[in-house]
C-alpha cells in the first residue's frame, strides 16, 4: 500500500531522501558496516520499540493511540447537538482516510471502542481547548483529554477464579437465596 506524506522538517526530509535513494524498493532500509543493504520490517521496528520501552509494545499500539486521538478530535469538531451514528460513521471515515485503512478495519482494530460507545450514549464530555496562554498545540490538548478519558474508563482485569472458588461462590449464592438442596 502506498501513502503520500509531506515532510516539512528539512533534516528529516534529507534523511528520508537518502533512504529512498538506496537501491531497492523498500524505503526503510540501512547499510551495515560492510555496505550490505538490509530492509527494516515490522518485526525489527517492534523489537526496537520493546527494547527502548522496556515493556511489551508494538507499532500497532502507537497506531491505536493516534487513531483514538484522531477519533476524539473528529468527534469534537463535528459539534453535533445530539450524538448520531451517522456522525460516528463520518468520524471513523475521517480517521480511516488519515490512516490509509478502511473504516471497518479502523473501527475494529484502531479506535478505542469506549470512545465511540461513550460518544453515542452522550457520555463523552470533550474539553479539548486549553486555557489561554498555555501555548500547547491542539494535538497535545487532545492527548491530555485522551489520557483523562482512558483513566476514567480503565478497568483492571479481574483475575480468573479457580474452579474451587467458582463452586464456593455458587454454593454461597444459593444458600443466601435459601436453596434447600445446599443447606447443611
Amino acid at each position: 500500500m502506498h501513502h503520500h506524506s509531506s515532510v516539512h522538517d528539512a533534516k528529516l526530509a534529507k534523511i528520508l531522501r537518502r533512504c529512498r535513494d538506496l537501491p531497492g524498493s523498500e524505503l526503510f532500509q540501512y547499510l551495515d558496516e560492510d555496505g550490505n543493504r538490509h530492509a527494516i520490517n515490522s518485526g525489527d521496528v517492534n523489537d526496537y520499540l520493546r527494547a527502548i520501552a522496556g515493556r511489551e509494545i508494538t507499532a500497532k499500539d502507537f497506531r491505536t493511540w493516534a487513531a483514538s486521538n484522531l477519533a476524539l478530535l473528529a468527534l469534537h469538531e463535528m459539534k453535533e447537538r445530539k450524538p448520531t451514528k451517522a456522525g460516528t460513521r463520518r468520524a471513523i471515515e475521517r480517521v480511516a482516510k488519515q490512516l490509509g485503512n478502511t473504516p471497518a478495519v479502523c473501527r475494529k482494530s484502531y479506535i478505542h471502542s469506549a470512545i465511540l460507545d461513550c460518544y453515542l450514549s452522550g457520555d463523552l464530555y470533550l474539553n479539548i481547548h486549553e486555557p489561554p496562554g498555555d501555548g500547547s498545540p491542539e494535538s497535545l490538548a487532545v492527548e491530555r483529554q485522551m489520557i483523562r478519558f482512558l483513566a476514567a474508563h480503565h478497568r483492571e482485569p479481574q483475575p480468573a477464579k479457580t474452579l474451587e472458588q467458582q463452586l464456593k461462590s455458587s454454593v454461597q449464592h444459593e444458600r443466601s437465596k435459601g436453596g434447600r438442596a445446599l443447606k447443611k
